[in-house]
């Protein structure tokens, strides 16, 4: 299944080979193919699951735009991590137990940078939820790439 999905997403690679670096487009594709993912899940959890109502979970109420945000994000937490390991950074030789602690500490700045962005800019500037989650996502990806590349799945360094 991982030589079916790098050959896949490889095969597009021509398009970009000029001036993107194959570590990079992966992970712009890898990562652009679970934000279409995210993206579609949230709008189904925010418009089908939560009725673009507030959620009561008893000790806290969520608004729906935030509740969409928590609920989807350990499904394309474990995507996205699945991805970066086994397509964008294959040979990192850190061992997998540590690429997902460290993987889940980047990812959860990621969601903090999110959570603070979607507040800004559904409760405060009362722009819509989907094109906010967006936008969010585009400032994420940066913090993201410098931290998954560089600390995430690296290369271990030796004593």
């Amino acid at each position: 299944m991982q030589q079916l999905i790098i050959r896949l997403v490889d095969s597009f690679y021509f398009i970009f080979k000029s001036f993107m670096p194959l570590k990079t487009y992966r992970y712009a594709a890898c990562g652009g193919g679970n934000l279409v993912f995210d993206t579609v899940l949230y709008f189904v959890f925010y418009h089908f699951v939560f009725h673009k109502e507030n959620v009561d979970l008893n000790f806290i109420v969520l608004t729906p735009h935030i509740a969409s945000l928590f609920f989807v994000f350990p499904i394309t937490f474990l995507t996205g991590f699945l991805l970066n390991k086994y397509i964008t950074f294959p040979d990192s030789d850190i061992p997998g137990k540590i690429q997902f602690q460290r993987y889940f500490i980047v990812s959860m700045g990621a969601i903090l940078i999110s959570y603070l962005f979607m507040k800004l800019f559904v409760d405060v500037l009362e722009f819509y939820p989907t094109p906010s989650k967006l936008v969010t996502v585009l400032i994420t990806v940066l913090y993201s790439y410098i931290f998954q590349s560089k600390f995430s799945f690296g290369k271990a360094k030796s004593v």
